[in-house]
């Protein structure tokens, strides 16, 4: 079993940023391709960015595109979330997650307990 810790959430207001982080405890997510998915209640878990474990390749969901990059600090022991030009919309749990790949054909199979962010005035 892998351990994840999300950080960063909290209450922004429209238009400013946040960067959530993820890591896990003792190792590094060199080898895991890792992802961050955000849940609003009563919608479905969308995905929002994904990077490969293996070649370091990143993407983005088209409603984020722009406006969140997903990246892997130099020591490979935390995955980034940067979050700029926020909206209310963007208002949801945030959970990061490791294994799989990219594709979307074959997901994460870790997750972390989630961190809440809300978007507002």
């Amino acid at each position: 079993q892998v351990q994840l810790v999300e950080s960063g959430g909290g209450l922004v207001q429209p238009g400013g940023s946040l960067r959530l982080s993820c890591e896990t405890p003792g190792g590094t997510l060199e080898y895991f391709t890792t992802a961050w998915f955000r849940q609003a209640p009563g919608k479905e878990r969308e995905g929002i960015a994904c990077i490969s474990g293996s070649d370091g390749l990143t993407s983005s969901a088209d409603s984020v595109k722009g406006r969140f990059t997903i990246s892997r600090d130099n020591t490979k022991k935390r995955v980034y979330l940067q979050m700029n030009s926020l909206k209310s919309e963007d208002t949801a749990v945030y959970y990061c997650a490791v294994g799989g790949d990219c594709s979307g054909r074959n997901p994460q199979y870790y997750w972390g307990q989630g961190t809440q962010v809300t978007v507002s005035s």
